[in-house]
């Protein structure tokens, strides 16, 4: 396991300084955050962001994300000029020598919740969603404050992408996600990178609006589209694991021990009602995925790759960007070091015995 931390850049209150103090912590996740979707990623941007990671003493060990065009999601003429941008996004990425890139295809935005703020019984606060706060008026509206979306001068851009979606099928979004696959996975092989597909979160249809990316059965279904390890799984435990018909050492078990897991995001959630939950603490007691069983099935299925403590509460009076404060990710790295340690240790023990 490479402990990494996510970090937005020199815009981040978070500084390097700091994510290199945290116990174990070697590596980090970022962007070019400058960068609009869609344009292709300069080579002298991607070297300076690695300089200024390598300089504080970390590896930058995943770029999250390389943002898909709408286009391409939209699967609109315009997408081979997008697709050819992303291509060559990839080869300046691999120039740099940084060899594992994330994305989604989440159509519209990206993650969503209701409540940035939601306040838990210890006086922390954190994300959470209730899907019955989430309609049409509350998204167009900007009321949401979605994460990934600036509303206050896009409404009819919007609106008019948000109709396209409602009468989209879940199988013409997969085969606009095909038609990626086919033409991306070949160039992240050929230049030895591991693309990384992050789960749709929350991972069932808002408004409307098809989300394919949610389980087991999807995952596989990606796989097989290029049947190569190029073609790989940001095993996220928090879009996961809102799902309760999702079983994620089983998952992790399956798709590890095929070499599909090239970056996993752990965070707990705590579901509260039918599509509801807020993001507790990472502990298990806290929430309802049982970290320790997951990283024992992470262990045994021999998967050691970058992994980030998702989203933490904003906890001790901590301000900034709702779920990436420094303080209770930090907790959240050491608690996954001290599980992962152990589990290391009681499986060498084993064999020992043996």
């Amino acid at each position: 396991m490479k402990l990494s931390f996510r970090w937005y850049g020199d815009t981040d209150p978070v500084t390097l300084e700091q994510i290199r103090q945290i116990p174990g912590m070697q590596g980090i996740v970022t962007s070019l955050y400058d960068v609009p979707a869609g344009d292709v990623w300069p080579l002298d941007g991607i070297l300076r962001l690695k300089t200024s990671v390598e300089d504080a003493g970390l590896e930058l060990t995943v770029i999250e994300s390389v943002p898909v065009h709408e286009d391409i999601k939209m699967g609109r003429s315009s997408r081979d000029r997008y697709i050819e941008n992303y291509q060559n996004t990839l080869r300046n990425l691999a120039r740099a020598g940084i060899d594992t890139v994330c994305y989604n295809f989440m159509p519209m935005f990206d993650w969503l919740r209701t409540s940035l703020e939601y306040r838990l019984p210890d006086g922390s606060t954190t994300l959470a969603y209730k899907d019955d706060e989430v309609d049409e008026e509350a998204l167009l509206s900007g009321r949401l404050r979605l994460p990934a979306w600036n509303f206050s001068s896009q409404r009819d851009e919007l609106m008019e992408m948000y109709r396209f979606y409602q009468n989209m099928t879940p199988e013409e979004l997969w085969a606009n996600l095909e038609y990626f696959a086919r033409a991306v996975m070949p160039v992240a092989k050929e230049c030895g990178q591991k693309m990384t597909i992050h789960p749709d979160d929350p991972p069932w249809p808002v408004v409307g609006i098809p989300r394919i990316i949610v389980d087991r059965a999807s995952l596989d279904r990606l796989m097989s589209i290029y049947d190569d390890p190029s073609n790989g799984i940001c095993f996220c435990s928090g879009s996961l694991g809102a799902s309760a018909e999702n079983d994620l050492p089983a998952m992790m078990r399956h798709f590890g021990r095929k070499g599909r897991i090239h970056f996993v995001h752990l965070r707990n959630v705590r579901r509260t009602d039918n599509k509801s939950f807020y993001e507790s603490g990472h502990l298990s007691r806290d929430g309802s995925v049982d970290m320790y069983e997951l990283m024992e099935a992470m262990h045994e299925a021999g998967v050691t790759v970058p992994v980030r403590p998702d989203h933490g509460r904003m906890v001790w009076g901590e301000t900034g960007n709702p779920g990436y404060g420094l303080f209770d990710r930090a907790m959240g790295a050491a608690y996954l070091n001290g599980l992962w340690e152990a589990i290391s240790k009681s499986g060498q023990e084993v064999r020992d015995a043996r």
